[in-house]
């Protein structure tokens, strides 16, 4: 049995979006010591591949960080499978708030030496002394409270689209900078209420680990992340302080959280909170588009990437070939849109 995918991922994107077969976008994560993480993930992806079981999923030695997708049908199965993992028996699985099916087209299955880039040496401090998790609930309570500062632990692209009412959204690219920038910033606020969250409770697990040891003295982090919370204010009738889009890392690119649109689009500056990465492969920006500018630069990021894409394959093949970008976002920041940029991107 192949322990990779050997099928073209176009001819695997256009399946997924031509097909109706139901399917549950899913995420969990689990930190546990791993002696052989590649034999494991050989396991791993012979299992599941059988399942139907579609996603991306990071195995290191310190533990598994899965998104994955897997068809409705086989949900049962697949939560029996999992759970007859030792370790992984009893993981909460995070359910999508706003799930069309359409998230993942392959399953990729990657050995690294962390689950998450943080940047961190994690034999300095103890990885399992984590902060307080707290319900939804309970998060709106501290939220209230004067002596908590809330603190988005996502990246700046993230937190355009959609946070939580009064959080510090600090303007970053990577977890690993989050860490330091948070650090700086409340270096003289140690004895507050540190109250964190992300999307689904991953980087607040390490996060809260982390500030614990350097002499934060009161941590918690929303159990569940965004995900869990937004499900549980509408099944218990909570204040849902959520406002906006909670970015997603998959190619549903946001889950709907609220009604409000509190981002723009980088190319014209009309309200807009739908992301989309430029079609030019050689490319692939992420960034913010309303309709009307997808349809203006046919769904590139700027006219010249428009040109390019007008070109024979042939020609777009050779004129990126030998050049790796790596992963590609707007940086608000840097202009005042995307037309008046010279150099567009940042790596992240």
């Amino acid at each position: 049995m192949a322990l990779y995918n050997r099928v073209n991922g176009k001819i695997l994107k256009e399946q997924l979006h031509r097909g109706n077969e139901p399917r549950t976008t899913i995420s969990f994560y689990k930190y546990y010591q791993l002696a052989e993480p590649a034999d494991f993930r050989n396991e791993f992806y012979k299992k599941f591949d059988q399942l139907g079981v579609r996603g991306r999923i990071y195995v290191a030695t310190e533990g598994i960080n899965a998104q994955i997708s897997v068809p409705t049908s086989q949900l049962e199965q697949f939560k029996h499978e999992l759970y007859a993992i030792n370790f992984l028996n009893g993981v909460r699985l995070n359910m999508a708030v706003e799930d069309n099916g359409k998230s993942f087209f392959k399953l990729k299955i990657l050995v690294r030496k962390k689950i998450v880039a943080d940047g961190l040496n994690d034999n300095t401090f103890n990885v399992t002394d984590c902060g307080k998790h707290v319900t939804a609930k309970e998060f709106n309570e501290l939220a209230e409270n004067p002596d908590t500062v809330l603190v988005d632990m996502r990246n700046h692209y993230e937190s355009e689209v959609g946070h939580f009412k009064n959080a510090i959204c600090p303007d970053v690219d990577t977890f690993r900078e989050e860490l330091q920038v948070v650090e700086n910033l409340l270096s003289d606020q140690k004895d507050k209420n540190l109250l964190m969250y992300c999307t689904g409770g991953i980087r607040c697990e390490k996060a809260s680990a982390w500030f614990k040891h350097i002499g934060f003295k009161n941590v918690f982090q929303l159990e569940g992340g965004i995900i869990k919370y937004a499900q549980d204010v509408k099944t218990q009738n909570l204040e849902n302080k959520f406002i906006g889009k909670n970015f997603v890392f998959d190619e549903r690119l946001g889950e709907r959280i609220s009604d409000d649109i509190i981002s723009e689009c980088h190319q014209c500056g009309k309200p807009c909170d739908t992301h989309t990465n430029c079609k030019n492969d050689g490319c692939h920006l992420l960034f913010i588009q309303c309709t009307e500018c997808a349809a203006k630069y046919n769904g590139c990021c700027t006219e010249s990437c428009a040109e390019i894409i007008a070109l024979p394959e042939e020609v777009q093949r050779t004129l990126r070939k030998g050049i790796n970008k790596g992963r590609q976002v707007f940086k608000k920041g840097r202009a005042k849109d995307l037309r008046n940029k010279s150099s567009h991107s940042v790596s992240v």
